[in-house]
């Protein structure tokens, strides 16, 4: 019998926002992928978007504002088993959390992150998040957005994310398979979900989205994937990505861009320097008795420390 993702709590987004879509696509995947609630984790950080772990019936923690991927990651790698998906929107993990975003692009430790991505911090009356345009007014500005753009694609393909890709929150079933693709991928996955804000982006709607996004795998020739029989081209892929990541405007591209298989996850390079640590994590190690006290004999462990 299928395990039912879904808890039975009252969901309060506005009607109307992309964050449903996603939800859905969560759920679908995990569905699909025939996990257990026990083989899955959800962490979140603060806005629209952390509360989707409340709606996701498997373990979850609602972290602090930017600090998700530090705490997502200490959970992958207590227990590298687990697979673990990451929700945040772009203020959350672009602004406060840009630092973190970057060093997990670095690190690669095997998160699923799934950055929701519509321009404003909806949570706090609409202030304009890292990836509004310079210039634009949203019904929830006072005046124009001062600041720059970030791109999130460029940005995760320049930090060394192994898995990039796009989906539309309103395309359930493409946003669904990249979803469970970025699950499976061995290491760090992030997918930039556009999304409406209908309370407060009145630019960036649904309409607009429809109009302008097309899927990068309806171009026959298109493969972002290499593997160990075509490593040679990691260059070229990698550029064909970047290139992509560029195109905003009449057109925006949805779908896988980058999927490297061949670069070595951090959880495998833990395990070149502690050979038990993939059979023996640290999740799975036994540091009590089960009265409570410690098995840890601190003048054990520290022996070769200690200056007498």
């Amino acid at each position: 019998m299928a395990h039912n993702f879904k808890t039975d709590l009252a969901i309060d987004w506005c009607p109307g926002c992309g964050d449903f879509g996603i939800l859905t696509s969560i759920t679908q995947a995990l569905t699909e992928l025939n996990l257990g609630p026990h083989d899955v984790v959800a962490v979140s950080g603060i806005g629209c978007s952390g509360k989707t772990p409340h709606y996701l019936n498997i373990a979850g923690v609602h972290t602090l504002h930017g600090r998700s991927i530090p705490y997502a990651t200490g959970v992958k790698l207590s227990n590298p088993n687990l697979k673990v998906i990451l929700t945040g929107g772009d203020g959350d993990l672009l602004s406060i959390g840009a630092g973190h975003f970057v060093a997990e692009g670095r690190r690669n430790s095997g998160l699923a992150i799934i950055l929701f991505d519509n321009a404003v911090y909806g949570l706090t009356k609409g202030q304009a998040a890292p990836t509004m345009e310079l210039g634009e007014k949203t019904k929830g500005l006072s005046r124009e957005n001062m600041f720059g753009k970030v791109n999130p694609i460029a940005l995760a393909l320049t930090s060394g994310y192994s898995f990039v890709a796009r989906g539309f929150s309103f395309d359930m079933k493409q946003l669904k398979e990249l979803i469970k693709r970025a699950i499976m991928h061995e290491g760090s996955s992030v997918i930039d979900v556009l999304q409406p804000c209908p309370t407060y982006n009145n630019i960036n709607s649904m309409e607009w989205y429809k109009q302008r996004v097309y899927k990068l795998e309806d171009d026959k020739s298109w493969d972002p994937v290499i593997n160990q029989g075509n490593k040679s081209d990691l260059s070229q892929k990698y550029h064909e990505a970047y290139n992509r990541a560029l195109e905003w405007g009449d057109r925006i591209p949805t779908g896988v861009f980058f999927d490297n298989q061949t670069l070595e996850p951090f959880t495998k390079r833990i395990n070149h320097i502690v050979p038990s640590y993939l059979e023996n994590p640290p999740a799975a190690q036994v540091v009590s008795t089960s009265d409570g006290y410690s098995v840890v004999d601190p003048m054990k462990t520290f022996a070769d420390k200690i200056i007498k």
